[in-house]
């Protein structure tokens, strides 16, 4: 029955709003756990998403601005071509960066060879910036040039889109994610070189309805959706909660504080949080993640990820966010992910910054909605 309605509410979308679907895959963590090449990784890598978000370093620590960082708690992505006639991509949609990156045939990393590679002789509305890009991140640099080309995201056709080809990716383990590249869909000022984002031009080039986007993140590997220009209320249930943002850059909101077992156990007296579509988990400042491990009940093991025994999920405890006085619980069986190797895996992880991250883990269970023209996120409770 939910399929019918389903079907139902995407013929019935109107012109201007545009469904693109999304496939959940294997984040690089489960994949080089299942290797048995986290540990190593670890051991080369000081890994924390924090660094995604430089700003949020209030002492100006030396950080990397680069999304790419991330790519290990990256795990939803969907298809998008670039040039005339058409290359298609895998991107990750990313709320938590800005930018459009792919690999191009110049990349002679193992990484580009391992996946799709733009060739710019083969569009014939490609045109040369003769702009050079060098990105530091947190496996090393990405070197790359800036290009102009058609982007088509789902039937939408952005014309001179600006956008990174990387002539060189870093690092063996880039080799084994499930993605070509990623497409920001920060604010502005977040892209590197000033680079106008894909959102923005389709919205300057009135393409869409409305001047936002919505994300329904589900479960299972198919079924995930971003909605361009519109909202699809066949996949939530209740009245949206409408939240200011408070810093336009990331998707960035004032966050009252975090309850378990009715105590106030974390961003006590408020903190800021990002609503990030680039980032699996729920990280956060190290007392306050250290103080809802304890409390749910989960252990750091010897490579820094919280194990629990996968037969207490049912008597663990919600974790609530409370956000502009509404609280949204995300129960056990939305924190704690199963792991066929071993114990169960807490999804919150502490970060360096002072930033909260409410990433898939959050979504999932709350539709979100980037409202750009009144600079607001829409939360309601996923279906």
């Amino acid at each position: 029955m939910r399929i019918l309605v389903l079907l139902c509410a995407a013929s019935a979308l109107s012109q201007g709003v545009t469904k693109l679907p999304l496939e959940r895959g294997k984040k690089l963590r489960e994949v080089l756990r299942e290797k048995g090449l986290l540990h190593r990784f670890f051991q080369q890598h000081r890994y924390d998403i924090g660094t995604k978000f430089p700003h949020a370093f209030p002492n100006g620590t030396e950080v990397s601005a680069e999304p790419l960082l991330n790519t290990l708690d990256m795990e939803y992505y969907g298809t998008i071509s670039i040039g005339t006639p058409p290359q298609d991509f895998t991107v990750v949609f990313d709320t938590g960066s800005s930018n459009l990156w792919v690999p191009s045939v110049s990349c002679t990393s193992l990484a580009c060879q391992n996946h799709q590679m733009f060739n710019p002789s083969q569009s014939s509305t490609y045109k040369s910036t003769g702009q050079n890009l060098s990105i530091q991140y947190g496996t090393g640099d990405m070197e790359g040039i800036v290009g102009s080309d058609t982007v088509t995201v789902a039937s939408l056709v952005d014309t001179n889109q600006l956008f990174g080809l990387s002539t060189t990716e870093p690092g063996q383990f880039f080799v084994h994610v499930k993605f070509d590249g990623i497409l920001g869909l920060g604010y502005p000022n977040l892209a590197v070189d000033g680079i106008t984002p894909v959102f923005d031009n389709l919205v300057n080039e009135s393409l869409l309805e409305e001047n936002l986007f919505s994300v329904y993140l589900s479960r299972e590997t198919t079924g995930s959706v971003v909605i361009f220009g519109g909202i699809d209320e066949s996949y939530f249930t209740g009245s949206i909660n409408w939240i200011s943002v408070s810093y336009q850059g990331y998707w960035q909101i004032s966050m009252d504080s975090i309850i378990v077992n009715s105590q106030e156990i974390a961003c006590s007296g408020g903190c800021q949080a990002i609503v990030d579509t680039g980032t699996s988990l729920v990280a956060g400042p190290p007392s306050g993640i250290s103080n809802i491990q304890s409390t749910v009940g989960a252990r750091q093991d010897t490579y820094g990820e919280y194990n629990v025994n996968c037969s207490s999920i049912s008597a663990m405890p919600d974790v609530i966010f409370v956000i502009d006085g509404v609280r949204y619980p995300v129960s056990a069986l939305a924190y704690i992910e199963r792991n066929d190797q071993g114990p169960c895996i807490s999804s919150f992880q502490n970060t360096s910054g002072d930033l909260w991250i409410l990433g898939d883990v959050f979504i999932r269970v709350y539709y979100s909605i980037f409202d750009r023209a009144n600079n607001r996120i829409g939360l309601a409770k996923a279906i």
